[in-house]
């Protein structure tokens, strides 16, 4: 008996079976790089199956150190393609037919070699060739050593690919390979690319006519042409030379959220209290300390279209910063005035020029909706970001993120999200409120 007659429900006719392939007849080129993360391609490649889609596979000389052919091809239900050379192969599609094939090209894992050749447009194997010879949509997900991400000519690779029109989904943080290792480079799980691969495969990105340019930017990058400003990270308010008030905060959230402004075409300004992460690809950056200082590099940046505050910025400073250490004694305990911070969140929305949105984020211990919706109407913005950060969430600094966005239209609760994922959502929530608000 199947599992749907176990839990009561009908067998699926075949309109049913037609909505569980909702990508049926469509097409992806994707290219498996040599990085220990190709066996997650397998997953990639079982689920794309399961969502209706045809895959066609290329694997690099490295991919196959981690993966064979056969699995791949036995997943996949096609031949899977090595050697930019062979004559069987060359017969039966060719490289340049391959490369055209498809409607889009997944590139997983993306290593830093790929990468450099995709951007300086070598083409000396049959993967690197096929990126070359293409004129379909490229999605990248990178999979590389957090040292080999932040490296300079990764960056310059990285943003020449996302000059070109070339997608990007992760990398991510975590541990990584090699022993002790973690940091941004981790690639996207197969899920996290198989949403970005249906998005930018989404029904209405097809309904364009690739001949409509402007259509056809506005879908791909949906905040072409719009500034964005985002801050990230905590802020360190100084006691004393060596001291300071700060939080937990890491900037994941908001230098993430950065990342996926820039890949949706925005020019973006970041503007970061101390945090230990590398500078997004395509960013501008500015970097602060104080929250008084993080204030004026905001406003010294306007006028921006969106404007999202992720940020956490301490509420307090010391009245009085000692010029030299303050020594432990014998006497009596130093006490510590302490004055109110800037409210940057508040002075932008209710300011002036104001951003067409502003988004804000509260990070709460306890009743987190209720303290949200009156931190909303407190602060004078558009949008609230709300997440629980209370004992035992483990949310603060890690690596996931479960947010409320609320409005005054209400308030949609996402799933427990890797912090990418949130920032793309919100990012495209977003683009959508400019456009509707478009005159």
């Amino acid at each position: 008996m199947s599992d749907e007659h176990l839990s009561g429900e009908q067998a699926p006719n075949d309109g049913a079976t037609q909505d569980a392939k909702p990508f049926a007849g469509k097409s992806l080129l994707i290219i498996i790089g040599g990085g220990i993360a190709a066996y997650k391609v397998l997953e990639l490649i079982r689920r794309a199956k399961d969502r209706g889609f045809a895959v066609r596979a290329i694997l690099t000389k490295a991919a196959t150190e981690f993966v064979t052919p056969l699995s791949v091809a036995s997943l996949s239900g096609e031949k899977a393609y090595t050697d930019l050379f062979s004559l069987t192969d060359e017969a039966d599609i060719g490289h340049i037919a391959l490369s055209r094939s498809s409607d889009l090209i997944v590139v997983a894992p993306a290593t830093a070699d790929l990468l450099a050749k995709a951007a300086n447009g070598f083409g000396d194997d049959l993967a690197s060739t096929a990126l070359l010879a293409t004129d379909t949509p490229i999605l990248v997900a990178p999979a590389m050593n957090p040292r080999m991400w932040a490296h300079p000519a990764t960056v310059r690779n990285v943003e020449t690919l996302r000059g070109d029109g070339v997608h990007f989904v992760g990398p991510n943080s975590g541990a990584m390979a090699e022993r002790g290792e973690s940091g941004l480079g981790r690639m996207a799980e197969p899920m996290e690319i198989l949403a970005a691969v249906e998005s930018l495969l989404s029904p209405a990105r097809l309904l364009l006519s690739p001949a409509d340019d402007a259509a056809r930017k506005l879908a791909l990058l949906p905040l072409a042409g719009k500034r964005v400003l985002v801050t990230s990270g905590p802020t360190h308010e100084p006691i004393d030379p060596v001291r300071y008030i700060a939080n937990r905060s890491s900037g994941k959230q908001g230098h993430a959220i950065a990342a996926a402004a820039a890949e949706a075409g925005a020019e973006v300004i970041l503007v970061s209290g101390p945090v230990n992460l590398p500078d997004p690809p395509g960013v501008r950056v500015r970097r602060v300390s104080t929250a008084r200082e993080m204030l004026a590099a905001v406003l010294e940046n306007l006028p921006v279209d969106l404007a999202i505050f992720a940020a956490a910025v301490a509420d307090w400073r010391a009245a009085e910063e000692a010029d030299a250490k303050i020594k432990k004694g014998k006497g009596p305990v130093p006490q510590l005035s302490l004055v109110e911070n800037p409210d940057i969140l508040a002075t932008v929305a209710k300011g002036s020029p104001r951003p067409r949105l502003v988004v804000g984020f509260a990070a709460e211990t306890d009743t987190v909706l209720e303290h949200a919706r009156a931190k909303l109407a407190r602060k004078g913005c558009d949008w609230i970001v709300a997440n629980d950060v209370g004992k035992g969430t483990g949310v603060m600094g890690g690596g996931s993120n479960t947010v409320h966005l609320i409005s005054e239209e209400g308030i949609e609760s996402w799933p427990t999200m890797d912090k990418s994922e949130v920032a793309r959502r919100l990012v495209a929530r977003a683009a959508e409120r400019l456009r509707e608000d478009t005159p």
